[in-house]
């Protein structure tokens, strides 16, 4: 699993890279196992929730898990998520963060509940991970939302 200060892998985001996204301010990627199950709907309601205040700060998210982008589509509309989620069926950006094998466990035992906050040098600034609790994940959020705002650039 990737550590603070490593560098992000680059991956696909609606069309760009995350590189591509990072000028205009860091990046909240998050990973999750499923999607519509009780702690992954929880979670993406607490970004969801998160996301005015990491907005006013310049911080975007992005949630990725191996559903494909059906389920995705309607995971978003059924909690109002404002945010992007990738599809990740062949886990290839999954295993890159290093974040399969749900509670330690190797494949295919799916992905690790992890959340890293991606600074605009494609740094990671923090992490945060926890199978079946979001405190850890509450806490990052909190932590990215009060990041000084950076002057927006185009991307």
């Amino acid at each position: 699993m990737l550590h603070i200060g490593d560098l992000a892998p680059d991956f696909q985001i609606d069309g760009r890279l995350l590189s591509q996204w990072l000028p205009s301010g860091p990046v909240v990627v998050y990973f999750y196992p499923a999607d519509f199950t009780p702690v992954c709907s929880k979670e993406a309601c607490l970004f969801r929730d998160a996301h005015q205040s990491l907005a006013a700060a310049g911080v975007r998210v992005v949630g990725v898990s191996p559903q494909g982008q059906t389920s995705h589509d309607r995971f978003k509309k059924f909690l109002s998520l404002p945010y992007t989620l990738v599809s990740d069926v062949g886990m290839r950006i999954t295993r890159s963060y290093g974040c399969t094998g749900m509670f330690g466990l190797p494949l295919p035992f799916g992905v690790r509940r992890v959340t890293f906050l991606v600074g605009p040098d494609q740094r990671i600034l923090d992490r945060a991970t926890g199978e079946l609790r979001l405190r850890d994940h509450d806490r990052l959020l909190k932590q990215a939302a009060a990041l000084p705002v950076l002057s927006p650039r185009s991307v």
